[in-house]
């Protein structure tokens, strides 16, 4: 067990980080030490409520990761922090207030900094786009998943057989979303409503379609370095649109706990950390190959997640009901994995 820390050695040290600017925020704005501690413990609360939204995108990382070089992955853990912690908690939510309230990044920071009730009115205002586009990509990586016609191995047969033979249907993935989302916005309000739904919805499907194929599109034949390097590069690109899909569902929850830009960066940062350390940790150790049904269970939460996202634009689904559902799944694979490594060992 202890000798699994050193995969989380990095993530310790931004977790004392985190937490020591947590304090100091709360310090800064208050002027006591209550205030302080306050808003240490909410750093603290976001750290955990980022890691249970995202194990699911733990493991789906680690079934990436395989095809990636050493070097690329390494820059998943470098540089895929600093976007994680500063494009998708800092520059992201201010790019979103500054589009919205229509004024430049830096009177989004200052209203951030100064008016953060103002601030998270927005950002919460944006919330029905936001459901929109994330929604759409991570429903296309679940059903993806399911509806691969080379898909050989099952943990629910009575629902992944059929779905991987309707596979051998050209693009059943997007027609799905399609018909899902243009079904959901039947029911919402307004004309102004169901356009930016759609549109969303729209924009997420063609990101995935042309992230997944700029993806295919760099595996070549030829099994050479370089090409190799490119096809990692392209998934590491991959890789980060799905950690941004992921973080819409958290960023927006976190302003339920506390409307501070800085408690919400620091806290959601630490999470994003540990999780990718687990990634790296899941892939070096061959994890998914040891626990079978594992990568199922994480695709079902990813399922699940989409559907809390698109179920959250008619009523308020609380972020720690989403976080458990994807932890219980997954919990469910790793008994079911357990127990068929059993019977596989029993019948040798």
């Amino acid at each position: 067990m202890f000798k699994n820390l050193k995969y989380f050695h990095g993530s310790i040290f931004a977790t004392a980080i985190g937490l020591l600017v947590g304090f100091g925020v709360g310090y800064i704005y208050t002027g006591t030490l209550k205030g302080a501690f306050v808003s240490l413990f909410l750093t603290f609360v976001l750290a955990v409520l980022e890691v249970s939204l995202s194990f699911d995108n733990a493991i789906v990382n680690a079934t990436v990761l395989r095809d990636m070089t050493p070097l690329w992955r390494h820059r998943f853990i470098t540089w895929g922090m600093l976007i994680a912690v500063f494009g998708m908690r800092i520059i992201f939510p201010v790019a979103i207030v500054s589009v919205i309230g229509q004024m430049n990044p830096w009177d989004a920071i200052v209203m951030a900094t100064m008016r953060p009730d103002d601030y998270a009115a927005i950002m919460v205002s944006s919330h029905l786009a936001l459901a929109g586009f994330g929604g759409s990509f991570l429903l296309l990586v679940c059903l993806r998943y399911f509806f691969d016609s080379s898909k050989e191995v099952h943990w629910i047969s009575i629902i992944e057989r059929p779905l991987t033979k309707l596979g051998n249907l050209t693009a059943i993935e997007m027609v799905t979303a399609l018909v899902l989302f243009y079904a959901l916005s039947r029911y919402l309000g307004t004309t102004e409503e169901k356009l930016t739904f759609l549109t969303a919805g729209i924009f997420g499907i063609a990101t995935y379609v042309f992230v997944d194929g700029f993806a295919e599109l760099c595996k070549m034949p030829e099994n050479t370095r370089h090409n190799v390097q490119r096809a990692s590069a392209a998934l590491f690109i991959y890789l980060e649109i799905l950690d941004a899909s992921f973080s819409f569902d958290g960023v927006i929850g976190a302003f339920a706990l506390t409307n501070n830009l800085y408690i919400i960066a620091a806290g959601l940062g630490i999470g994003a950390m540990f999780v990718r350390s687990l990634t790296i940790m899941l892939v070096e150790k061959n994890s998914l190959e040891q626990f079978p049904f594992v990568e199922h269970g994480a695709f079902y939460a990813i399922g699940a997640l989409a559907m809390m996202m698109l179920l959250g634009v008619f009523m308020h689904v609380p972020e720690v009901v989403t976080g458990l559902i994807g932890a219980g799944i997954i919990g469910i694979s790793l008994w079911a994995s357990i127990l068929k490594m059993r019977k596989t060992a029993k019948a040798k």
